[in-house]
């Protein structure tokens, strides 16, 4: 069934098709439609969910956590500053090993107070143990919401859906939504080997000492390890459902590239409209999609580049004090693997709007260019 929805709707829809079992609610601008619309549709029965209204986003992860804990299939959504109070219970969901599904709709961090695109509130988040997908259209949140709990209740860690504000957030599209009863076949119901149960009782999160502690963290990195390959095979069944196949990255016209720009994001689909018209112009460059960072596709990432001559990674993003975080990411994983040089790029900070003619800026400017320079602003008024 097709339905024209906002990216934040369809974040409300995937919820309700993955049958979610407690939904923890705070608003938070650009968020607050999601929650809204979820409260909707448990009020109209159209779904079987707690609805819980909480005093705070780290409330939020706190009841998400607890509800998740005892079995059920927990979710919530939020931004910006809300993301960033949940910070320490991101850290307790992901230690505990708890499959919840959470949505963050990227926004700028105050001060200035802003509402606008921007990936560091989420990107701030990158080392809690979280799986961290970055969506690019309103079907590819609705499908991450699904195949968020199909590959976090296999390798048992916490999923975090980013999107951008108001980009995709507030613009409508039209959305294929799965019928439900395929979607049952695809995602049962969460029935976890271990939780909270009177008749059952166990120790969890219980004070533990270095002789145990180091091994928690190895076998969280085991499991995102393992988490690469689950992602492709659920994603390739999921295609068999719906048609639409979701992998680790996506790249657009990277074969025979001699410049690969690098994007996540709604400016990678900016970027592939940038990229035709480049080749039109008999300019060799693809655009390489991020769509997953956290496990990171190391592998799948140089298999794509190995052949080009130049790459450019455009960030709406900064670590200050270094360079965009993609742009960090990417050069560690070419470290001792290729000699390929990487120019980094920051645009659309803040929401500043990230336009084809800018992207194609980039590329002719990394194009003429001989040698790639850590970190480029484009578009700063001063």
């Amino acid at each position: 069934m097709k339905k024209t929805m906002m990216g934040n709707y369809a974040a409300s829809w995937g919820a309700q098709l993955a049958r979610v079992q407690v939904i923890a609610a705070y608003p938070i601008t650009p968020q607050t439609l999601i929650v809204e619309k979820l409260s909707e549709i448990v009020a109209d029965g159209d779904l079987d969910a707690e609805f819980i209204k909480v005093e705070s986003e780290h409330s939020a992860m706190s009841g998400c956590i607890g509800a998740s804990a005892a079995g059920a299939r927990a979710y919530t959504a939020t931004s910006a500053q809300g993301l960033a109070l949940m910070h320490e219970m991101l850290h307790w969901a992901a230690l505990a090993r708890l499959p919840i599904v959470l949505t963050n709709v990227n926004r700028a961090m105050a001060p200035g107070w802003s509402i606008w695109a921007d990936q560091n509130d989420s990107l701030s988040q990158r080392d809690t143990g979280l799986m961290h997908i970055f969506a690019s259209s309103s079907q590819d949140i609705l499908d991450s919401t699904i195949l968020g709990y199909k590959v976090s209740e296999q390798v048992l860690l916490p999923t975090l859906i980013s999107f951008d504000a108001f980009f995709l957030s507030h613009t409508v599209e039209v959305v294929d939504m799965p019928p439900i009863e395929d979607v049952d076949k695809f995602l049962p119901p969460y029935n976890p080997e271990y939780k909270l149960d009177v008749n059952d009782p166990r120790s969890f999160g219980a004070l533990t000492s270095e002789e145990h502690y180091y091994e928690f963290r190895y076998k969280m990195q085991v499991a995102m390890d393992q988490a690469i390959d689950i992602i492709k095979k659920e994603g390739k069944e999921f295609e068999k459902l719906t048609g639409r196949y979701y992998d680790l990255i996506h790249p657009y016209r990277c074969e025979d590239a001699d410049l690969i720009l690098v994007t996540s994001g709604t400016i990678a689909e900016t970027t592939n409209v940038a990229v035709d018209e480049l080749r039109d112009e008999g300019k060799k460059v693809g655009n390489l999609k991020i769509r997953i960072i956290r496990p990171y596709p190391k592998q799948d990432i140089l298999n794509v580049i190995k052949n080009c001559k130049k790459i450019a990674v455009i960030d709406r993003n900064i670590s200050c004090g270094y360079h965009g975080i993609f742009a960090q990411e990417l050069k560690s994983a070419l470290y001792n693997e290729t000699d390929i040089p990487v120019w980094g790029y920051i645009a659309g900070i803040g929401g500043r709007d990230v336009k084809i003619e800018n992207i194609k800026e980039i590329a002719d400017d990394t194009l003429k260019s001989d040698t790639p320079e850590d970190l480029i602003w484009k578009g700063v008024k001063l």
